[in-house]
């Protein structure tokens, strides 16, 4: 497939999903899901699988720990119990502990709820990323992928394609411009199905996956 938008739309079309609604985040502009979307960052940002990280977030939400005062509240054992059920294993121990510590500093700081984050930076992507990076654990990376998914909500960081996003684009032979693969992803589906935090996931997906590379380049 050698035209841009063929192999835009195929990417969206096959690939569009993005990590929130894989771990079956139904994300809004609302403290619980903003939180279990920082709680997946967290999980995704470190040297794992993404599919072991979605396991390990849905296990977390599903012994209960789906806001900050249930995560405080939850010991130790059961946060490194529910992270071992998704495979999270080699970084389950530390993990635990910033997990705990994560959510004590988001009920001391914005009473559990992250739009006061957002209302803090008032527009500043900068202050953003280094609020999200206080979080115990959440390191650029972690606060990315934040964004990248929270852009769906938060309409004012939006275009927020990352660097490993735009890895992706490179290497399916897309544009390296935000701006101009926004573009292209609303040319490709017109409808507006897709938004940039699903661009910016499928791209992701592609950055880490070379078979969606090879499949999505080797078609006429």
């Amino acid at each position: 497939m050698t035209d841009s938008r063929g192999t835009m739309e195929a990417l969206l079309t096959e690939h569009g999903t993005t990590y929130a609604a894989e771990a079956g985040i139904r994300l809004r502009d609302t403290p619980q899901p903003l939180y279990q979307l920082l709680v997946l960052s967290h999980l995704l940002s470190a040297r794992i699988r993404a599919s072991v990280a979605v396991a390990a977030a849905e296990a977390l939400f599903f012994d209960g720990m789906r806001t900050p005062r249930r995560m405080l509240d939850s010991t130790w054992q059961q946060r490194v119990d529910a992270l071992g059920k998704g495979g999270y294993r080699r970084y389950d121990e530390r993990t635990a502990d910033q997990l705990g510590e994560g959510a004590g500093l988001l009920l001391d700081e914005y009473g559990g709820d992250l739009r006061r984050l957002r209302r803090s930076a008032d527009g500043d992507l900068g202050a953003l990323r280094a609020g999200l990076r206080r979080t115990p654990g959440m390191g650029p990376a972690g606060a990315d992928i934040f964004l990248r998914e929270a852009q769906a909500v938060w309409p004012e960081t939006a275009p927020f394609l990352d660097k490993k996003a735009l890895q992706g684009a490179e290497r399916l032979g897309l544009p390296s411009a935000p701006e101009e693969l926004v573009r292209l992803a609303e040319r490709a589906h017109p409808a507006g199905r897709h938004g940039p935090a699903v661009l910016a996931a499928a791209l992701v997906r592609a950055a880490l996956d070379k078979d969606i590379v090879a499949d999505l380049r080797g078609r006429d």
